[in-house]
């Protein structure tokens, strides 16, 4: 053998393990993100009449979000609900239309927020939300399979913020096991890729935080109160 097919051989050799620890890590690594899934069932995220949040965020993505999201804040006894990343064509009297809220609640306490694109926008516009209102408790709502990212972003939008997550039930990604489902283990895929950047986020905003103070001004002042406006 030449030296040349030589060294490749070794260095092909050599190769060898750490791709099989880095495949085994990310493995693992789905298989837990899998499980904490799992834990975000609709009925585990009830809202207890002792919680009393200050706020309910609900991170668009289809009309039954919004929904059980209105729900949760009428019996939790909010002060505020914020539905997040709203399409611009939608409006106000298209959602009130859609949804069983009183039109005096609904007139005084929905702020519906267009700026989010994505669960990373939904973030950050929920922080500029809760800052200009003072929010420190906030009931987070969203499908079942999103709600480990949502908490990922959140956590790093609002450090000092106690999140409560309310899961609403997928119709593709039910309460039966994962695994079981090619559609539902796809899904599950796609949030883990789309997670591990958002773990990235978290961990550097906890190593080099901004002051509260700073933090806090930043988002405050990035927050439209035109967006909460209008009288119906």
């Amino acid at each position: 053998m030449s030296p040349v097919a030589c060294n490749r051989r070794r260095v092909m050799q050599a190769s060898v393990l750490p791709l099989a620890a880095l495949g085994f890590l990310g493995l693992a690594g789905f298989v837990v993100f899998a499980a904490s899934i799992s834990r975000f069932t609709p009925d585990t995220g009830t809202i207890g009449w002792d919680d009393r949040p200050e706020g309910v965020v609900v991170l668009t993505g289809g009309e039954a979000r919004v929904r059980e999201g209105l729900q949760v804040f009428e019996r939790a006894g909010a002060r505020r609900i914020l539905i997040s990343g709203v399409n611009r064509q939608t409006t106000r009297e298209d959602v009130k239309r859609r949804v069983r809220l009183p039109a005096p609640l609904f007139a005084c306490c929905v702020d519906m927020g267009y700026s989010a694109l994505d669960t990373t926008g939904n973030a950050d516009e929920t922080a500029s939300w809760a800052a200009a209102w003072g929010f420190r408790r906030i009931v987070v709502v969203t499908s079942n399979y999103h709600m480990p990212r949502s908490l990922l972003e959140l956590s790093r939008a609002l450090p000092r913020a106690e999140l409560l997550p309310h899961a609403v039930a997928s119709p593709t990604y039910g309460t039966a096991p994962w695994w079981l489902s090619a559609t539902a283990t796809r899904l599950i895929a796609i949030e883990y890729v789309k997670a591990l950047p958002a773990m990235a986020r978290l961990a550097a905003a906890r190593l080099s935080p901004p002051s509260p103070s700073d933090r806090e001004a930043s988002v405050r002042a990035s927050w439209r109160p035109s967006v909460t406006a209008a009288a119906d």
